[in-house]
């Protein structure tokens, strides 16, 4: 790993718009922090930037100075991406500004905004585009890595509405791409991750959504609900998009105390039609079983964004698979998993894909896994280093139970420090290919390698 004890502090504090939080300075150890807690590293500086002016000098700092550059949207990396010992931090946190065309039903946005403020502010127009489950990822990295959420079925991956960006590269330019201009950065730019630059704006479609009906459904666990669940998601209309979380139930307040620490299924959807077609659409799944608590309702749709999530421990074993369904002993697997981990928390998530997903091209843009009907995630949420093994060892028992052993395609914004199998599994051959040479050609030194990386060698 390169470090850059060097880098001028004093320089760049007085170039910049934005903020440098450096070692002793207030504020230094909260700047540092990302989701994933246990990643404790010590940064030479934090760079707030606030414009796309202060992105490309720091850009340009890094590659001066051979520095590590980490850029960090939202930081949640379950590698710890968004973080570096002796490098530089870009934190695009303070970059957050939304600019909405109504009438054109197109909004151009910031990458530091995250997807609970952006579905918020689009929502005040009874607009929407689609982003992952959770209101504090950045838009940014998720964007990048492809975007997979509650629209995905009805209106296809975040990217399938991505418009154009504005993109420093590794020589600290600021480019604008789009399907017309450097065509070939911008297909990149759709699911390759941070691999290319620094997205410092985003021009996004809209779709007219306003009222869903949405919420969470909670079931006893068993095997029958699991496979009953993504059967029916299946096959249901394609406004309907489903995650479920299958886990130990947290001590929440609307749950019988007696399910605490039981396996249970939530699942959260959103139907983006008519109340009544909605309710016609969830009834196979709310008659899986008796539910434990039904929440789902008319809603208007940021509500699915609406409060805190609960507090991430500091470091998660886990992968993630690509699949064509859910395989013959898939839910007995995941049952007896939950029920052995000795993890503070563990748990399998099952996002049901398809739809308008399913529609584009594989070769359209750099997410090309276009066919895959299920999405598994697997984690185990554990405090203490020394545990890694452990709980690394559970995920990959699981991980071959849910994929038949096989090789599997993966998503790469789920993906760990998996490294070149990771980044394999995210790219079939034809697409990683055309991934390097993309790479060759806007960051040939591969400065932007703090990610799931494509190398501008690799074979």
């Amino acid at each position: 790993m390169k470090t850059a004890p060097d880098i001028p502090i004093s320089d760049i504090r007085a170039e910049l718009n934005g903020r440098v939080i450096a070692a002793g300075d207030p504020g230094y150890d909260d700047a540092r922090r990302v989701v994933f807690t246990g990643f404790d590293r010590r940064p030479s500086a934090i760079v707030r930037v606030a414009d796309a002016g202060d992105v490309s000098r720091v850009v340009k700092l890094a590659r001066e100075t051979g520095a590590e550059l980490a850029v960090r949207s939202g930081g949640h990396s379950r590698a710890g991406h968004g973080t570096s010992d002796g490098g530089i931090v870009l934190d695009l946190a303070g970059m957050n500004a939304f600019e909405i065309d109504g009438d054109g039903r197109t909004a151009w946005t910031q990458t530091g905004i995250t997807a609970g403020d952006y579905t918020a502010a689009a929502g005040e127009h009874g607009l929407a585009t689609g982003f992952g489950d959770a209101p504090t990822v950045g838009v940014g990295g998720l964007t990048l890595g492809g975007g997979v959420g509650f629209l995905t079925r009805k209106h296809g991956l975040t990217i399938d509405d991505l418009l154009a960006a504005e993109v420093v590269t590794a020589d600290g330019e600021l480019l604008k791409a789009d399907a017309d201009t450097h065509a070939d950065l911008f297909w990149a730019l759709r699911g390759g991750g941070g691999n290319f630059g620094v997205a410092t704006r985003l021009q996004f479609r809209l779709h007219q959504i306003d009222e869903v009906v949405g919420g969470m459904l909670i079931f006893p666990a068993s095997t029958e609900v699991i496979s009953g669940l993504v059967h029916a998601a299946e096959a249901a209309p394609e406004e309907l998009s489903v995650i479920a979380n299958i886990i130990k139930a947290p001590p929440m307040p609307f749950l019988p105390a007696e399910q605490h620490g039981k396996v249970v299924v939530i699942a959260l959807m959103v139907y983006a039609g008519s109340p009544e077609a909605g309710e016609r659409a969830i009834a196979p799944i709310r008659g899986l079983a008796t539910p434990l608590a039904d929440m789902v309702r008319p809603i208007r749709y940021p509500e699915m964004y609406a409060g805190p999530e609960p507090p991430t421990p500091a470091f998660a074993a886990g992968t993630n698979i690509l699949g064509h369904g859910l395989p013959a002993g898939a839910a007995e697997a995941i049952l007896e998993h939950l029920q052995a981990s000795a993890a503070p928390m563990a748990a399998v998530q099952l996002r049901v894909l398809g739809g308008a997903m399913r529609r584009v091209p594989e070769e359209a843009t750099a997410f090309a896994h276009r066919k895959a009907n299920l999405m598994m995630n697997l984690a185990a949420m554990y405090e203490r280093p020394q545990e890694r093994p452990e709980h690394e060892a559970w995920a990959s028992s699981l991980g071959r139970a849910l994929s038949d052993g096989t090789t599997t395609a993966a998503y790469v914004g789920f993906l760990g420090d998996e490294g070149e199998e990771g980044v394999r599994r995210a790219y079939p051959p034809a697409t990683l290919e055309r991934l390097a040479r993309v790479k060759r050609r806007y960051d040939p030194e591969n400065l932007f390698r703090l990610n799931l990386n494509v190398p501008p060698d690799v074979d």
